[in-house]
């Protein structure tokens, strides 16, 4: 029986993740399978694996063949480099120590680079999120000095009716009082 490696599509429409599974090569997509190692949710930023290290390696080391997209996610985890390096201790390369020296160098180095990746977007949304604040602000205060010219001038406005009010009282005043010192 040739048994592959491949995924098997879960949730719903346009917001699907993955079961990696050992099946036959012959069952459909979402049909039976032998067993299920992992899985994969390409919606997460990064995408978020969940794999069964030791369970995988089984199963290639068995002779399973992964289907591409699972090769690049085995990959990804370090699955596929783990079974080189123990095909270098089989041939009498290196001992099973030095492999392991290299694996979890690697191992580091993925983990140091993927850190920075989640550190530079966090710094990228933050820079983001500090931009849209100082355009709000600048939104913000042109609002400000709009509706205070405004207010300037209407209490202009007003100031201009209330004098051009006292100039008209003014005239009638005197002329109420010119009438009066004639009188006298």
């Amino acid at each position: 029986m040739a048994t592959k490696i491949r995924l098997q599509r879960h949730g719903r429409k346009d917001y699907a993740f993955y079961q990696i599974v050992v099946a036959d090569s012959r069952a459909p997509r979402d049909g039976k399978f032998i067993e299920r190692v992992g899985s994969y949710n390409p919606n997460t930023n990064p995408a978020t694996i969940d794999l069964n290290f030791e369970r995988a390696l089984y199963w290639l080391n068995t002779g399973a063949q992964p289907t591409d997209t699972v090769r690049n996610i085995l990959s990804h985890e370090g699955v596929l480099l783990k079974k080189h390096l123990l095909g270098g201790v089989k041939k009498g390369a290196f001992t099973e120590e030095v492999a392991e020296q290299r694996f979890q160098a690697w191992l580091e180095n993925k983990n140091n680079a993927t850190s920075a990746l989640k550190n530079k977007n966090r710094e990228t949304a933050k820079a983001a999120a500090a931009a849209r604040l100082e355009a709000e602000k600048e939104v913000n205060k042109a609002i400000a000095e709009r509706v205070a010219n405004k207010k300037a001038e209407l209490a202009r406005a007003a100031a201009e009716a209330a004098a051009a009010a006292a100039a008209e009282e003014a005239p009638a005043e005197e002329a109420a009082e010119a009438p009066a010192e004639n009188a006298e």
